[in-house]
């Protein structure tokens, strides 16, 4: 699973989702993309089911590339247990991601099984999704 090799600080506050995201809006890597319209978490189990389910459909063909990094720890109270008595302790680690964000890249595979390949690894996440393709360059020669 993806998680930092380490951090500075055990606990983080949870912070606030606002606004979109400012960087890595588009295609870096690859040729088909998939980008959040949504905000939310996505854990490191999140993200290695659809990078799971993406690489089965794809058959070991083609390159995939994981564009966000669950660098955030969330915590949990125990079951049953009364409020107050601090803060609980660090049960797993998210991903913040904002609209616009290219969360998921791939190249060297037909564009049909791209669509269906991204789309399975959609299901995967808890937030809507859209499949984005990489625009022809005008510069090519």
């Amino acid at each position: 699973m993806l998680q930092p090799k380490r951090v500075k600080w055990r606990k983080e506050h949870r912070g606030r989702r606002r606004g979109f995201a400012k960087g890595g809006t588009s295609l870096e890597f690859g040729d088909y993309g998939l980008k959040a319209l949504d905000r939310g978490w996505v854990t490191n189990r999140q993200i290695e089911a659809a990078r799971i389910a993406m690489t089965r459909k794809i058959k070991r063909g083609g390159k995939v590339w994981i564009n966000i990094f669950p660098d955030k720890p969330y915590t949990k109270k125990p079951a049953e247990t009364r409020m107050g008595s601090g803060k609980g302790t660090p049960e797993g680690w998210v991903a913040v991601v904002k609209p616009g964000r290219v969360m998921f890249e791939l190249a060297g595979v037909p564009e049909p099984l791209a669509k269906e390949a991204l789309r399975l690894a959609g299901t995967k996440l808890p937030l809507k999704t859209k499949l984005v393709k990489r625009e022809a360059d005008l510069f090519e020669s």
